[in-house]
C-alpha cells in the first residue's frame, strides 16, 4: 500500500485562517464528540480529541477484547504510527476526505453529521429500543464506501450517537474546516520558562552515572502515564515522559509495549513530549514538577547511600519484577517516592488502560479506605534486604509476555503462598523493634501530606480514587506497604498490556486477588485476632472449601497481637475513627449550609432504595453540583464471574459528595432548589414499583432532552472551574438509555 494514496488535498486558507478554522472545529470536537470518542474505549478506535486522532481515522478492531486468543499489535495514538499513511497500513480507514484533488474520497465524518441532521433524535425517542448502548456491544464501524448501507439500516445512528445533534453553527464549523482541506493545527509553542524547566529535568534524568541511570529508569517506569506539568509555570500545559533515541532536538520515541521492555539501544534518553489533547477525566493523572521536587528526587535517589555496580538488563524476569531490577535502590527511597504522591500511585490502576470493564474491577469492593505503613518504622532498614531475599516469589504475569497461558496462574499462586509465609515471619521478627503493631504503624502523612489516606470508589466498570477517608466507615479497608504498592503498579500499570491475550488479562485479574487480600490482611493486623477472623467470614460469605482456606490463610497468617486498645467487640468501628485522627485529612469542600441537612438525609438511604439508583449520578441543584455514588454490596469479590449472583441489594448504601466524582456518569439530574426535598423524598421511596422511572421523568436530564447539551456544557464548565488542574472532559457514553 503506497502512502501517496493517502495524501490529503492542501488547504487554500492562509495559515492564520486555517488555524482559526481548526480552532472552531476543535471546540466542537471537544464538547460534542470526545464525550464518547476519547480513549481506548472510543467506538471503532476513533479518537476525536486531537487532529492526529481524526487524521488516523477508525478501525474495525476493538482494543478491549476479553476473548482474544493472541496478543495484537498496539495501536497507541502518537506512538505506534505517526501519520495517516502509517495508520492505513495498520487497518485504519479515513473519516476525512483522502485521495487526489480531482477525485477526493468522501468524508465519513460529514456523512455522519448529515445523517443526524436528516434524522434527529426525537425528544420522545425510546433510546433503549433504537440504540445499542452496552459496554461490550457489537460496534458497527462503517467506512465511507459502505455508508449508504449503514444509513439505510440505522437511520437514527448519525453522530453524536444516541444524543441530540449539533446546532447549525457547530456543524458549520466542522464542515468549513473539512471543506477547507482539514488543515492541521500549527505547532504549539512552549513558554520559555517551561522550556527551561524541561531542560533542567532532562539534564537530571540523563545524568550518565550508573546510579543516575538506574534512578531515571525507575522514575520513568512510574511516570510514563502521568500528565506532567510544571507547577506555577503552566498548570494546564501537560507533558508525557518518554524514552528517546535522541538526547536533544527532535524526540525519537522508542515504542515498546511496556515501559520496561528492551529498548534495543545502548543508551536511552528521557524526554518530555507535549500532550496536545485536552485532558480526559477517565485518563488524566496530573503530576506536578518543580525545583523542590527535583531536589527531593536527587536526595532520594542520588544522594542516598548506595552503590550501583551493574545496571539491570531488560530480560522479562528482571524488567517485570521491580524487586529484581531495582533492588540496589533502598526501599525507603522507593517507598517515599510512591507515598508522597500516593493518590497518583494508586490512580494508575484506576485510570490506566487496565481499568475498563467489570472483569477488570470486580476484584475490589465498591468503596474502601486506604492508609499506608509508615516509612519511618525501624524495620524499614531491613526491608531492602528482606525483599531482595524473596524477590523470586514476587514475579508477576508480565514476565510471561502478552500472550501468556492461563496455566501460568498456578505457579504464581504457589510463589505467593511462600511470600505470605516469609512476610509473616519477617513482621513477627521485627514487631518489637517497631514498637509492636499499633497506630504508629500507620503513616501520618508527616503531619501535612493529604496522600496519607485515600478512598477508592468502584462504579461497576470504572473507578475513582480521592484523598481522604470519605463517607461512612466502609465494609473493608486496606493498609498498604511498599511491596504491595509497588506490585499494584507493576501488575496493573507498567506490566499490563491492553492489547494482550485472554491468558494475560485473566492472569492479571487473578493475581490482583493476592494484592487485595494483602491490603486487607495488613488492616486486620490492627484488630484482635478473633475479630479479624469474624470479619474474614463476613467479607468472604459464600466462599467454601480450598478457596476459603486460602483466603483465611492469607488474611490471618500474622498472629502477633495488636497493641491498639479496644472496648467493644466490633473493634473495626473504633479503629476507623482512629485512622481518621491519625492521618492528615484532605476534606472535600463541604455542602452549602442550606443544602447540607437534606443531603445528609439523602446519604442515609440504604437497602433496596439505594440499589435502584445507578452506580454514579451527577446532580445539579440550581447550579450547585454533587455526586451520588452507589456502594453496591457483595457477598464476596473473590470470584471472577457471576457477580450478579453475589449482589446483596439489601445491604446497598449511597455516598453523597460535593462536586463531581468519576468520569462516567450513568444519570444526570437537574433540581430546582425548592424541589430538593421532593427529590430526596423520591429517592427514599425508590423501593416502590415504578419509582425510579418517575424520578428520571421528573428530574432527569435524558439523552433525548432538548436541554441536554446546555446542561452538560454548564456542568463541565463548573467542574473545570472547581478543579482547573485535575478536571478533564467527562465521558457520556455510559449514560442510561432513559
Amino acid at each position: 500500500m503506497q502512502s501517496a494514496r493517502w495524501t490529503r488535498p492542501p488547504t487554500s486558507l492562509a495559515p492564520q485562517a486555517a488555524e482559526a478554522a481548526w480552532g472552531r472545529a476543535r471546540e466542537v470536537f471537544e464538547s460534542r464528540c470526545v464525550v464518547c470518542h476519547g480513549c481506548y474505549d472510543a467506538p471503532c478506535q476513533l479518537k476525536l480529541g486531537t487532529y492526529e486522532g481524526i487524521d488516523r481515522g477508525a478501525s474495525h478492531t476493538k482494543v478491549y477484547d476479553s476473548a482474544r486468543p493472541l496478543a495484537v499489535a498496539p495501536t497507541r495514538l502518537d506512538v505506534d504510527a505517526h501519520d495517516a499513511a502509517g495508520w492505513r497500513t495498520k487497518g485504519f480507514h479515513p473519516v476525512l476526505p483522502e485521495g487526489t484533488l480531482t477525485n477526493p474520497r468522501a468524508s465519513l465524518l460529514l456523512k455522519m453529521l448529515a445523517l443526524k441532521r436528516a434524522h434527529p433524535l426525537p425528544a420522545s425517542a425510546d433510546v433503549a429500543a433504537s440504540f445499542t448502548l452496552g459496554l461490550d456491544r457489537k460496534e458497527t464501524c462503517a467506512d465511507a464506501d459502505h455508508f449508504d448501507g449503514y444509513a439505510q439500516e440505522h437511520a437514527l445512528w448519525g453522530m453524536p450517537y444516541a444524543l441530540p445533534g449539533l446546532d447549525a453553527e457547530q456543524e458549520a464549523s466542522i464542515v468549513a474546516w473539512v471543506q477547507a482541506g482539514a488543515p492541521p493545527p500549527l505547532p504549539t509553542p512552549i513558554a520559555p520558562r517551561i522550556a527551561a524547566s524541561i531542560r533542567a529535568w532532562e539534564a537530571f534524568l540523563d545524568e550518565p552515572s550508573p546510579k543516575a541511570r538506574l534512578a531515571s529508569r525507575y522514575l520513568y517506569e512510574h511516570l510514563f502515564l502521568a500528565s506532567l506539568y510544571f507547577e506555577g509555570l503552566g498548570d494546564t500545559t501537560f507533558f508525557r515522559l518518554v524514552r528517546s533515541r535522541t538526547r536533544s532536538g527532535l524526540v525519537d520515541e522508542i515504542a515498546t509495549r511496556r515501559p520496561f521492555d528492551d529498548p534495543h539501544v545502548d543508551q536511552v534518553y528521557y524526554r518530555f513530549v507535549l500532550r496536545t489533547e485536552r485532558p480526559l477525566e477517565k485518563t488524566h493523572m496530573p503530576y506536578p514538577l518543580n525545583e523542590a521536587r527535583l531536589q527531593r528526587y536527587r536526595a532520594l535517589f542520588l544522594d542516598a547511600a548506595y552503590t550501583v555496580d551493574r545496571l539491570p538488563g531488560y530480560d522479562p524476569r528482571v524488567g517485570a519484577n521491580p524487586f529484581r531490577a531495582f533492588q540496589a535502590i533502598p526501599v525507603e527511597s522507593r517507598y517515599r517516592f510512591l507515598l508522597e504522591e500516593a493518590e497518583f500511585s494508586l490512580m494508575g490502576f484506576i485510570k490506566g488502560p487496565v481499568c475498563r470493564g467489570q472483569v477488570a474491577l470486580d476484584v475490589i469492593e465498591d468503596r474502601f479506605w486506604v492508609t499506608f505503613m509508615s516509612p519511618d518504622l525501624p524495620s524499614m532498614n531491613e526491608e531492602t534486604a528482606f525483599l531482595a531475599s524473596v524477590k523470586q516469589h514476587l514475579d508477576m504475569p508480565a514476565e510471561g509476555g502478552s500472550s501468556a497461558p492461563l496455566a501460568q496462574w498456578l505457579a504464581y499462586g504457589l510463589e505467593h503462598e511462600r511470600y505470605v509465609a516469609k512476610k509473616a515471619a519477617f513482621l513477627a521478627r521485627t514487631a518489637d523493634r517497631n514498637g509492636g503493631i499499633s497506630l504508629r504503624t500507620i503513616w501520618d502523612g508527616d503531619g501535612k501530606n493529604a496522600n496519607a489516606s485515600l478512598t477508592v470508589f468502584r462504579h461497576f466498570d470504572s473507578a475513582t480514587v480521592v484523598k481522604g477517608l470519605v463517607g461512612a466507615p466502609p465494609k473493608t479497608a486496606w493498609v498498604v506497604g511498599f511491596p504491595l504498592l509497588e506490585r499494584i503498579h507493576y501488575l496493573l500499570v507498567a506490566g499490563f498490556d491492553v492489547f494482550g491475550n485472554v491468558g494475560h488479562q485473566l492472569t492479571t485479574r487473578l493475581y490482583m486477588d493476592f494484592l487485595r487480600m494483602e491490603g486487607e490482611a495488613n488492616f486486620l493486623m490492627l484488630l484482635p485476632p478473633a475479630r479479624a477472623r469474624t470479619l474474614v467470614d463476613l467479607w468472604y460469605r459464600g466462599l467454601a472449601g480450598s478457596a476459603k482456606e486460602r483466603v483465611v490463610r492469607d488474611l490471618t497468617s500474622f498472629t502477633e497481637p495488636s497493641s491498639v486498645r479496644y472496648t467493644t467487640r466490633a473493634a473495626e468501628n473504633e479503629l476507623f475513627p482512629m485512622l481518621e485522627a491519625r492521618t492528615w485529612q484532605a476534606h472535600r469542600d463541604r455542602f452549602d449550609a442550606d443544602l447540607a441537612p437534606l443531603l445528609l438525609r439523602l446519604s442515609r438511604v440504604q437497602g433496596i432504595a439505594a440499589s435502584r439508583l445507578p452506580e454514579l449520578s451527577f446532580v445539579s441543584v440550581s447550579g450547585v453540583d454533587f455526586t451520588i455514588t452507589r456502594d453496591s454490596a457483595h457477598s464476596n469479590v473473590a470470584h471472577l464471574f457471576g457477580e450478579d449472583a453475589r449482589r446483596l441489594e439489601g445491604e446497598d448504601a449511597i455516598t453523597v459528595l460535593p462536586g463531581l466524582l468519576g468520569a462516567y456518569p450513568n444519570a444526570l439530574f437537574e433540581v430546582a432548589r425548592p424541589d430538593l426535598e421532593s427529590f430526596v423524598q423520591a429517592i427514599e421511596h425508590l423501593d416502590e414499583e415504578g419509582a425510579y422511572r418517575a424520578l428520571r421523568t421528573r428530574f432527569g436530564v435524558l439523552r433525548a432532552s432538548n436541554r441536554f447539551w446546555r446542561f452538560t456544557d454548564d456542568l463541565q464548565s463548573r467542574h473545570v472551574q472547581a478543579e482547573p488542574i485535575a478536571a478533564g472532559l467527562l465521558d457520556l457514553s455510559r449514560l442510561e438509555a432513559y
